[in-house]
């Protein structure tokens, strides 16, 4: 069976409709610039994109003869945290530059042992789980939380605030009207202009 034709553009969740077929893609997979992939139907196909992007589940990636191929995220394991001051934790979670989705009653985080233990620590209830990951990130590539340890030398000059977890699980619980939550943006693969995600 010969691949469909390569994907050069992508459609935002909301802005398009009627999908040729889907791909179902993981966090880090959703995460690319060139990488072949392949529909749930079978059919493969290039993605050749002319920059990094951080593709979200319900994005379209647009062939070159105009179908689309909708994204849907994968399944995980992931570890949903519950607890009194969620701010709080979402704050210690963003301090190590972890992805996480933050909802209004729960955070959720891939699975880590190491993230489990302080969790557990600073009191919050915690369950694995199953489910797709759609952390907060920013758009198509920046923004991004490129998880990292605190180490000796690890900022490369670089300053930021980890203020921006705290204050997203602020507005996603209701708390204030205005919406103003500040992402961390790292030293991205691909940045200097070589390829990200290909294989």
């Amino acid at each position: 069976m010969p691949d469909l034709p390569p994907a050069r553009a992508i459609r935002l969740a909301g802005l398009w409709s009627g999908a040729h077929g889907t791909v179902v893609l993981d966090h880090d997979a959703r995460f690319l610039r060139r990488k072949r992939l392949q529909t749930t139907a079978g059919d493969g196909f290039l993605v050749d994109l002319d920059r990094v992007v951080n593709l979200g589940h319900g994005d379209a990636l647009v062939l070159d003869d105009g179908r689309m191929i909708g994204v849907e995220a994968a399944e995980e394991p992931l570890l949903e945290i519950r607890g009194d001051g969620l701010a709080r934790l979402a704050w210690h979670i963003g301090n190590r530059h972890t992805p996480c989705q933050i909802e209004p009653d729960r955070l959720l985080i891939r699975a880590d042992p190491v993230l489990e233990d302080m969790l557990r620590r600073l009191g919050a209830r915690l369950a694995p789980l199953l489910a797709a990951f759609r952390p907060e990130g920013g758009a198509y590539g920046m923004g991004r939380t490129m998880g990292h340890s605190h180490g000796p030398g690890d900022h490369h000059g670089h300053g930021h605030s980890h203020a921006w977890a705290a204050e997203a699980a602020t507005a996603h619980a209701g708390a204030t009207s205005h919406r103003h939550v500040h992402f961390h943006v790292s030293h991205l693969p691909g940045d200097d202009g070589t390829d990200s995600g290909a294989e």
